[in-house]
């Protein structure tokens, strides 16, 4: 796709009809990025669960353009979001597994609006490097984002949060939120920012991240008033509940598992899982109170009409379904986000345009007016023309990739998959198995129908898809060892990725002291 770019863009236009021109930079929209961690496409009462207590994102939903085949390219929040502001696959960020330094020497999203005249500001978890290890230090880590910082890298325990911001001489300054709960405080500091920024000449744009709904999922995370909506809910199993751990599962065994041959019933079926579900939909109230805070204020100033929104989320959660809990897979509920956009003058509706992570930044600065400007390093495609409802080259499919396990280096654990409007194909490294499913017929993907004659010519297309794409990207497939011994400096910090090289490493390898 990356060669035909022009061809739609040729007749896509621009939002404002001025870029390249002086009075660009002040008629361009404002952009406001907002994401959850860990939410699933399908918990929100616009996506049809009746559950779901989320009036405002389903309000906001009305308004928007909804991506109903949007996925995370890697189901796992350090390789999302290196990948989201890089506009590159994981295989070319090196961001493969948690607890990274993404090494700073990409132009992304960031880079190009500030060099378009836009404000940049970034609040909440960033986790694309490990500084929850070390001191904080402004620089070339912030990959562009130089304008307002309040942000952290990882920290999951909302009542106990903090973050790393700018003291008045530029000097970093550490604040601790000490029992306030995180993302109020985080949406509060967006707020603030918006305000600012409302009436500038120049437009701004704002990365919003919030922790929820990421685990723990216990009371003590969430706020009290949200618990109370969920406290008297049963909620069932789900359909593709499996009795038996996934072996493909790469940890959590003695959190949730006897073993590794079944599930603790301490769990599934006393209480551990009907709480956990309680605090997961508290959760989900909990970001829609805060979306609702940040919508509400765009319309009170009066700058709504010309300010891309969008809410999403870095990847899902499979809490038991396929016999697994957490991330880094590539079943829908894992992979698959919700991704809603409010644009001036853009679609409304739905739209089943395959959105996969490397796509996003293109697309936003498409949306700009600065589809010129998208740097040839991106390997995503700009999606623009289907926001405005116009016609485009689609991709074919969303090519995911997972890396390995999510948090050590250890084999065993790899995967890479395509998912298109109706199927999806996945194959393991460990030992070549191939999986297929029909999503249209088997919607819970229970069947995998890869050794059915009947959708042998799919299996065929998709195979061949994904290996092209495989090609395309320098991609070798390699066990999870592999990319710390040939793309790490001292296992941390990436010195190349599937690209090449990326350059001399600033001086940002501190002693670390291991949590």
């Amino acid at each position: 796709m990356k060669d035909k770019r022009l061809l739609y863009l040729l007749g896509a236009g621009t939002l404002t009809g001025l870029a390249g021109t002086a009075g660009a930079q002040q008629q361009r929209p404002n952009i406001i990025y907002m994401m959850a961690d860990q939410l699933r496409a399908d918990v929100l009462g616009y996506a049809g669960d009746g559950l779901a207590v989320t009036p405002n994102i389903d309000r906001f939903a009305r308004q928007s353009l909804d991506f109903t085949n949007a996925v995370s390219v890697s189901p796992v929040s350090a390789a999302y979001r290196a990948s989201l502001i890089t506009g590159k696959y994981t295989s070319s960020t090196g961001m493969v597994i948690n607890e990274l330094n993404l090494n700073p020497n990409h132009r992304t999203l960031a880079h190009v609006l500030t060099d378009a005249g836009y404000q940049t500001g970034y609040v909440g978890k960033v986790h694309w490097n490990d500084a929850h290890r070390r001191p904080y230090k402004p620089g070339p880590e912030r990959m562009g984002f130089d304008g307002y910082w309040a942000a952290y890298s990882f920290n999951h325990i909302n009542y106990s949060a903090f973050y790393d911001t700018d003291g008045p001489g530029g000097e970093p300054v550490h604040v601790d939120l000490k029992g306030q709960y995180g993302p109020e405080v985080f949406t509060g500091l967006a707020l603030d920012y918006i305000r600012e920024h409302a009436g500038d000449e120049q437009p701004f744009t704002l990365m919003l991240s919030w922790s929820p709904t990421h685990d723990p999922w216990v009371r003590r995370n969430v706020p009290a008033h949200c618990y109370e909506r969920f406290k008297d809910v049963k909620f069932e199993l789900p359909e593709n509940f499996n009795e038996n751990p996934d072996p493909y599962m790469d940890r959590f065994f003695s959190e949730y598992f006897n073993g590794r041959t079944s599930w603790r019933d301490d769990f599934v079926k006393g209480e551990g899982y009907q709480e956990a579900m309680r605090c997961y939909y508290a959760m989900v109230n909990s970001i829609d109170e805060q979306f609702g805070r940040v919508v509400e204020l765009l319309d009170s100033l009066g700058i709504a009409d010309n300010t891309i929104v969008v809410f999403t989320s870095d990847h899902g959660e499979m809490m038991t379904s396929q016999g697994r809990m957490f991330k880094m897979i590539f079943y829908d509920e894992a992979c698959r986000i919700p991704f809603l956009i409010r644009c001036p003058g853009a679609k409304r509706g739905r739209t089943d345009v395959c959105l996969n992570t490397p796509d996003i930044a293109p697309t936003l600065l498409g949306l700009v007016g600065l589809s010129d400007s998208i740097p040839a390093e991106m390997e995503g495609d700009d999606l623009s023309f289907a926001v405005r409802g116009g016609k485009g080259l689609e991709p074919d499919f969303a090519f995911m990739q997972g890396m390995g396990h999510t948090h050590l280096w250890r084999n065993g654990f790899e995967w890479r998959a395509v998912r298109d409007k109706r199927y999806t194909y996945a194959r393991y490294l460990r030992d070549g198995s191939e999986l297929l499913f029909d999503r249209q017929k088997d919607p819970h993907m229970t069947r995998n129908v890869a050794e059915d004659k009947k959708y042998a010519k799919v299996l065929a297309s998709l195979r061949s898809g994904m290996a092209a794409k495989m090609e395309e990207l320098n991609d070798e497939f390699k066990p999870c060892t592999w990319y710390r011994d040939h793309w790490m400096y001292k296992d941390f910090s990436i010195k190349a990725a599937a690209q090449g090289e990326f350059g001399p490493l600033p001086p940002i390898e501190p002693v670390r002291v291991r949590k």
